[in-house]
């Protein structure tokens, strides 16, 4: 879908000062329903409005509403006023729709962006998650005592699934729904993992039982990939789940565990690691700013999507 070129440069602009670690902004998707405001002083803004359904038995529920409407905004050098009328708009636009309790509006922009932050919040916008990186060298923290860190083993399946479901359980109360189902989508994933001969998933024992993991990938980032839109180019280490036992949480295990992680991905020529948070988990939130990572990118979110102010 095409964006009058005057506001898409304002658009790039605005990213490329609000944060040098930004990528270029991306150009509009082609796919989906235009929403058009105007400032009172009649600068024009736009958005593309995009439809995301997914079934039961779709992985994306576990962070997901399963249906989910995704504005993609376009204020150039509007600042709040501009997200705050291309918000309004979007409100009536979706007085047309009739979203579900399982719903949700979604707007992805830069941490940063102080402004628009203010007009998310008006209109009900909530950041429940946030893509955080991390690069560059770090001072190393002392280790926790007893702790031994290895790859996970083929055996290990049972235990780190029944921990991964513990965690979803909890982020449920503060985040993302809680889904029934959470093992069944949870289990292909740590599978393909465990099949590998060298799986990127590490374990923290403790007494000889497994205390915490660390689930990762290897993400690159190219010109025209999707991962292009969100990480500047370059191999990236991706951090998608870590989880501690209750009882043991805040008691170093975490900590050595990611300093393990860190280092081999480092040793194998990460250009950094990146991994998504919920701000709104009181856990998280201090922890992963703690190992040196940093906000990039804010999803603000309301739930059901009929609650958009």
């Amino acid at each position: 879908m095409e964006i009058e070129k005057t506001l898409f440069d304002a658009h790039r602009a605005r990213f490329a000062s609000i944060d040098g670690f930004l990528p270029e902004a991306a150009p509009a998707p082609v796919v989906g329903e235009r929403v058009d405001a105007a400032t009172a002083a009649g600068v024009q803004v736009t958005g593309v409005v995009q439809r995301q359904l997914h079934g039961p038995d779709d992985v994306p529920l576990l962070w997901s509403a399963a249906d989910v409407r995704q504005l993609f905004p376009f204020i150039g050098d509007t600042g709040t006023e501009g997200m705050d009328v291309l918000l309004r708009a979007w409100r009536t636009w979706m007085d047309a729709e009739s979203p579900g309790e399982d719903s949700s509006c979604v707007v992805n922009w830069p941490s940063r962006d102080a402004e628009a932050i203010r007009a998310f919040l008006d209109h009900g916008l909530v950041p429940m998650s946030a893509l955080a990186v991390r690069t560059g060298r770090h001072r190393d923290t002392p280790d926790a005592e007893g702790v031994a860190v290895r790859r996970a083993r083929r055996d290990d399946f049972d235990t780190v699934l029944a921990m991964a479901v513990s965690t979803h359980d909890y982020i449920g109360q503060v985040a993302t729904r809680h889904r029934p189902n959470a093992a069944e989508l949870l289990a292909p994933a740590l599978e393909r993992a465990l099949d590998k001969d060298l799986p990127l998933l590490w374990l923290a024992e403790r007494d000889a039982r497994i205390a915490a993991f660390a689930h990762g990938a290897w993400i690159t980032s190219s010109p025209g990939s999707a991962e292009a839109e969100l990480l500047p180019h370059g191999r990236w280490g991706y951090v998608n789940n870590v989880v501690t036992r209750p009882g043991l949480r805040g008691s170093g295990l975490g900590r050595t565990l990611m300093s393990v992680v860190h280092k081999e991905f480092a040793a194998d020529g990460a250009d950094g690691t990146y991994l998504y948070y919920n701000p709104t988990n009181p856990l998280s939130s201090v922890f992963w700013h703690r190992q040196g990572y940093r906000p990039l990118w804010t999803s603000w979110e309301v739930h059901p999507a009929s609650a958009l102010r």
